[in-house]
């Protein structure tokens, strides 16, 4: 039975019981903690749409993602379990593998091995151990969306589903110079996942790394380049959070974001777009794979009916249900229903086609910061802001910024994750 928790009593032990005061659940229903789909929205489509089949109820909860680990840990320290599954991205539940707070489900895994999960994902699950740790939820990732009326613009002799940097920026160019509009955006506002262009797509793109080659030649020379580039995108980027809008009002024509931000624009008018993938650089095409995991933690008061709920967010029908209802895609083998709507279709086309590229380069989401993931992800908006948009010296700038990625880290000691080589202890800036 689950115990009703004595928090007054217990406020005395540390102010960390706040972060877990709103997960706590007497009622006997599974809580279910999230740092994916986090919008009010989103996450009423997943208690109304997505969970409604299942019983027991299921209390579904959202977080910030640089939470999750002090949630977690702050449980286990006063000895307080609420919370039964998590669902995370890779990165963010590889600190709890750390922490030893994650359940082992090798016998799940077996159980639902005749879904389809392919073997490189279910080995991600595993953190390099024996045991299975997370079972794969969803995926998703980020894409190129054009209006049709940019296609005439291309470059001649381009091919739209293998474009290189290149060919991005005389494509931006040559729109300018016919429409006289700067018509290239990209999610650059105070909530937009700009950084996550610099760290999944360009710097893999061209240095072949993130962190180690960070303050390279090569990146040196990539941001040059790339300052080049943003003479030819819309201003109104520094304030874009969200793709959908500008491409829908027509601000701009060409836009880089993630699937579930341009989603909107693909579904309302999918006769107007196009999707396609993010371009190549001189070392591939980098691009980043979100993979979200579901993994039961140690101590969660049902055990079996958390794997249960597992067992029941990754049958197909469920997968199906989430492609529909909030963008992102099966990782079992579920074949998308020819009813499904055109835009979702465009986007599933456009990343398969990045996972399928021969120069495809998958970069893996920051992994081991924990609280300090924002840290690690202002490294590249600095360099970003003092290089591109204030128009600073290259070398200065990524001189200083490496400064800061080194001591952090050195501080938080995480490794390397793909595309850098593996390291036994902190990831080295060069």
């Amino acid at each position: 039975m689950r115990r009703t928790p004595a928090w007054f009593g217990l406020l005395v032990c540390a102010g960390l019981l706040a972060t877990i005061a709103d997960a706590a659940d007497p009622t006997g229903r599974l809580v279910f903690l999230s740092t994916q789909l986090r919008p009010i929205g989103e996450a009423q489509k997943m208690r109304n749409l997505v969970l409604k089949e299942f019983s027991p109820e299921v209390d579904y909860i959202t977080d910030l993602p640089q939470r999750l680990l002090t949630r977690i840990e702050t449980e286990r320290q006063v000895g307080m379990h609420n919370i039964d599954v998590v669902g995370a991205l890779h990165g963010e539940l590889q600190p709890l593998a750390t922490l030893g707070a994650l359940v082992p489900l090798d016998d799940l895994a077996g159980k639902l091995a005749g879904r389809g999960i392919p073997n490189r994902l279910l080995a991600l699950g595993k953190f390099g151990s024996p045991h299975q740790l997370y079972i794969p939820w969803m995926q998703a990732g980020y894409i190129m969306v054009a209006n049709k009326q940019a296609l005439p613009y291309l470059p001649s002799g381009a091919d739209i589903n293998a474009l290189t940097y290149d060919q991005l920026g005389t494509w931006a160019i040559t729109l300018q110079q016919k429409t006289g509009k700067r018509l290239l955006g990209f999610p650059a506002g105070p909530h937009g996942l700009m950084h996550r262009f610099f760290e999944g797509f360009l710097y893999p793109s061209y240095t072949g790394g993130v962190v180690v080659p960070f303050r390279s030649e090569a990146a040196e020379a990539m941001w040059t380049q790339f300052a080049s580039l943003w003479r030819s995108v819309n201003p109104n980027s520094t304030g874009y959070n969200f793709m959908d809008q500008p491409l829908l009002s027509g601000d701009v024509w060409i836009g880089f974001d993630h699937i579930a931000r341009v989603l909107g624009a693909l579904r309302q008018k999918p006769n107007e777009f196009v999707a396609f993938p993010a371009p190549a650089g001189p070392k591939g095409r980098g691009y980043m794979p979100l993979l979200v995991g579901l993994a039961v933690v140690k101590g969660a008061p049902d055990i079996a009916e958390s794997m249960a709920l597992i067992d029941y967010l990754t049958q197909p029908a469920t997968q199906i249900t989430l492609a529909r209802t909030v963008g992102f895609f099966p990782v079992v083998s579920a074949k998308l229903p020819p009813d499904l709507d055109l835009g979702l279709k465009m986007g599933a086309g456009a990343i398969a086609e990045m996972q399928s590229a021969k120069d495809a380069l998958p970069a893996l989401p920051p992994v081991g910061f924990g609280e300090r993931d924002a840290e690690f992800d202002s490294v590249f908006m600095e360099t970003f802001q003092l290089i591109v948009l204030r128009g600073q010296k290259t070398r200065p700038v990524l001189d200083r910024e490496a400064e800061t990625l080194k001591r952090l880290m050195s501080e938080t000691g995480a490794s390397c994750w793909q595309p850098d080589p593996a390291s036994t202890g902190p990831c080295l800036v060069q």
